[in-house]
């Protein structure tokens, strides 16, 4: 092949190499940000999906500059639609659920928990005084408000009504768990399942009864996730309360930190299942 000079006599084949190997070491220093993913995260509707949006995308946002990824909310209009997607697997990398959820994804589809909320899980059954020194016998009948089933709130009501002879009026009219207890206060109902922790935020509100304990809610990974990115994202929301400036994350949520999990902390949560269609 010809070799063609240049006027000052250097090759300019030579210097078409130089500019060629140039480019590939550009390429080769910013392959690591051209790995960067986008990961879907499924949060059960706990609030509606506008206040889910609200209370969680600061915590997608702190994982993505974390880890360099992205991490794209996702969250179902009701805990129907929430049940409906769960038992056909739908697409889901990541996932921030209640214990019995978390339970069932793991034993039936191989999620990883990763890691939980600091704060165990319980449900408070609420009312005004006047409807709360009655007791829990003096709820027959009447109307108690909740979210929809199967919300761990919906199915630990069976837990405290066991007599089929001697229920409420159990109304899944709550839009979310804060609209149960406005709906006692407008007279919409006469006692409302709520977590534990709205129902401290409401001290002219008296406790009924309060359900059994659960792990919290827990953030787990797909199979189809690459380990290096569930092992990323766990450490991040270990550590998180450890960064000051990311306070304001955990105070969305409304937990104090995450704390490391697994699968067997969880086990024989997904037994709340049971009595709800589609269970298997």
């Amino acid at each position: 092949m010809q070799h063609t000079t240049g006027e000052d006599g250097r090759s300019l084949r030579s210097g078409f190499n130089w500019h060629r190997t140039f480019a590939f070491a550009a390429l080769v220093l910013l392959a690591p940000l051209a790995r960067a993913d986008e990961f879907k995260v499924v949060i059960e509707p706990g609030y509606t999906p506008e206040s889910v949006a609200q209370i969680y995308q600061p915590l997608l946002d702190y994982l993505g500059s974390e880890t360099g990824h992205r991490f794209v909310l996702s969250t179902p209009r009701n805990y129907q639609f929430h049940w409906r997607d769960l038992r056909q697997n739908a697409a889901a990398d990541f996932v921030f659920e209640e214990a019995h959820f978390t339970d069932y994804r793991t034993q039936r589809f191989n999620f990883q928990p990763l890691a939980r909320l600091a704060e165990r899980t319980s449900y408070s059954l609420v009312a005004l005084p006047e409807t709360a020194e009655l007791g829990i016998e003096g709820l027959v009948g009447k109307r108690l408000i909740t979210m929809t089933s199967p919300s761990l709130g919906y199915a630990l009501l069976s837990d405290m009504f066991i007599n089929p002879l001697a229920q409420p009026d159990i109304r899944s009219e709550a839009a979310s768990w804060r609209d149960g207890v406005e709906m006692v206060f407008g007279d919409e109902a006469d006692a409302a399942m709520v977590p534990r922790f709205i129902a401290d935020m409401y001290p002219n509100l008296q406790v009924i009864s309060r359900s059994r304990e659960f792990p919290g809610m827990a953030f787990s990974a797909s199979p189809k996730v690459p380990q290096e990115v569930a092992n990323a994202v766990r450490e991040v929301l270990i550590n998180l309360h450890n960064n000051p400036e990311a306070h304001q994350v955990l105070v969305e949520i409304g937990s104090s930190r995450f704390e490391p999990t697994s699968a067997e902390e969880y086990r024989g949560s997904q037994d709340m299942l049971r009595g709800f269609f589609g269970f298997r």
